[in-house]
């Protein structure tokens, strides 16, 4: 699988999780069983990776969003924002300008026209912070 595609993988597999209590082994079992999309190793530990920074990146994005509270960001958007925040904090072989380009890839595949825009503002808001512009 390439990477774009592990990438979607567990965004499905992430947007599941926002609806469901249930463990990131059970969803990664269920879509086993219903066989949607393709799964192999990379995106369960991909999958797992970002559940378990949760508590983390949705704190970011929270402090990041400027104009809409947590609870009012479209789900797919939340699962697009914790894919790319887990990749631009926790993957070395991900460039931050990659992590951006792929979310606003999956936003404008997944996402109304105004959630690309919201991902791709809150996630450059979130580079610049990270590179010493416009600190908070």
């Amino acid at each position: 699988m390439k990477r774009s595609e592990v990438r979607e993988a567990v965004f499905f597999l992430t947007f599941e999780k926002l609806f469901s209590n249930d463990t990131a082994d059970s969803i990664i079992d269920t879509a086993y069983e219903v066989d949607e999309f393709e799964i192999n190793e990379d995106v369960e530990k991909f999958f797992k990776a970002v559940d378990s920074k949760a508590p983390e990146l949705d704190d970011i994005i929270s402090r990041f969003s400027e104009k809409r509270q947590f609870s009012r960001i479209p789900k797919v958007s939340v699962a697009i924002l914790r894919i790319a925040i887990y990749e631009m904090l926790y993957d070395d072989k991900v460039p931050d300008n990659v992590a951006i380009s792929e979310a606003v890839i999956l936003s404008k595949k997944f996402a109304y026209e105004p959630d690309v825009q919201f991902v791709n503002g809150l996630l450059g808001a979130f580079f610049r912070s990270r590179n010493g512009e416009n600190k908070e």
